[in-house]
């Protein structure tokens, strides 16, 4: 009976659970089912399909004729593809979940809850956990991101490549500085007030920079981890690619410069020794595509400053915030002083 009386809570078809897809015919075929099942009771669940050149469409007309599709005439990446489908919807809530994600019972319910009923909350994310070894947190999001003062993403729950075991030590709400867009629920009218996306981005840690503009902006977002969806990871670029290595570097040194306030700008030259040193383990590694990756995702960024710059100047970025931001080097901590994970590190230094 509790669990209907939460039910009634959320409006029936208010929410609409959109998953991007670009030639993921595969993971359609092994996770959609599952979303579908446990999603549409209360949300409609659409496909947001960039230019897919094999059956995807297909597959999911003649499967899944309740499934709203948006086909895109080119592929426009993550960030405006996105951006491109969230306009031409009209939802209260909107939960952007990869497709290679397995959804748990009641998943929606206690994320869009809390949305509803804290007005000054826009986005949050459920528990992540790893879809081959469900006993750990999953890389892309465990169970809630942080940055560090120096701009390098972590969670509770993951530090760079350790991944803890889930043993409900972070079963608590938090307010998180980032929610992972691999399960991010956030509010439309938000999501387009504060522009979206950065869609020259392309993909990756875009969601980190629309949820530091959503904090400069007095917004808060939380980690729901009484939600739980499993991740396979890896479906779109895996993080083992050169390629991921250039957009990661080049599209986090962009979120820096512009929400950074001008008189911290200069932490982006200690930024770029501490670099240097990743370029150099790279080329120790003999990994010598994703040295010159780091290389390439620099050029590009200084190439992009003048136009940073001149929105910094002219378009309202004047109220910049270090809420939630990692007052430490989460390298030093790591590497140094050994702790590897989330529940050593300080947490005065989180607020």
């Amino acid at each position: 009976m509790a669990m209907d009386a939460q039910k009634m809570e959320v409006p029936k078809k208010n929410i609409g659970v959109l998953i991007l897809n670009w030639n993921g015919e595969k993971l359609l075929k092994r996770f959609l089912d599952n979303i579908f099942y446990e999603s549409n009771e209360f949300s409609d669940v659409i496909l947001v399909d960039n230019a897919s050149n094999d059956d995807s469409v297909d597959y999911v007309t003649n499967n899944f004729p309740d499934i709203k599709i948006i086909q895109l005439d080119k592929n426009y990446g993550y960030a405006a593809g996105y951006n491109i489908a969230i306009k031409k919807i009209n939802y209260e809530f909107i939960v952007l979940l990869n497709s290679d994600v397995k959804v748990t019972s009641n998943w929606l319910f206690k994320p869009i809850s809390f949305l509803k009923n804290n007005n000054n909350y826009a986005a949050c994310q459920p528990k992540i956990k790893d879809i081959n070894d469900n006993e750990k947190f999953e890389y892309s999001g465990a169970n809630g991101g942080f940055i560090d003062i120096f701009g390098y993403p972590f969670c509770r729950g993951r530090i760079f490549d350790n991944i803890e075991i889930d043993k409900k030590q972070y079963d608590n709400n938090i307010d998180i500085f980032w929610a992972s867009g691999t399960a991010l629920f956030i509010k439309r009218k938000i999501f387009i007030e504060i522009g979206g996306f950065d869609e020259s981005f392309f993909a990756h840690q875009e969601e980190i920079d629309l949820c530091w503009r959503l904090i400069n902006n007095n917004y808060k977002i939380s980690s729901i981890p009484e939600s739980v969806v499993y991740h396979l990871g890896g479906g779109t670029l895996n993080k083992s690619k050169p390629r991921k290595t250039f957009l990661n570097f080049r599209n986090n040194l962009k979120m820096m410069f512009k929400n950074l306030p001008f008189h911290l700008l200069p932490i982006l030259i200690l930024r770029n020794i501490i670099d240097l040193i990743a370029i150099l383990n790279y080329l120790a590694k003999f990994k010598f595509m994703h040295a010159f990756s780091i290389i390439l995702g620099y050029i590009s960024f200084y190439m992009t400053i003048p136009k940073l710059l001149m929105d910094k100047i002219f378009l309202k970025k004047n109220n910049f915030k270090l809420d939630r931001i990692y007052k430490r080097s989460i390298i030093l901590d790591y590497f140094i002083l050994n702790k590897k994970e989330f529940g050593l590190l300080d947490k005065k230094k989180l607020n």
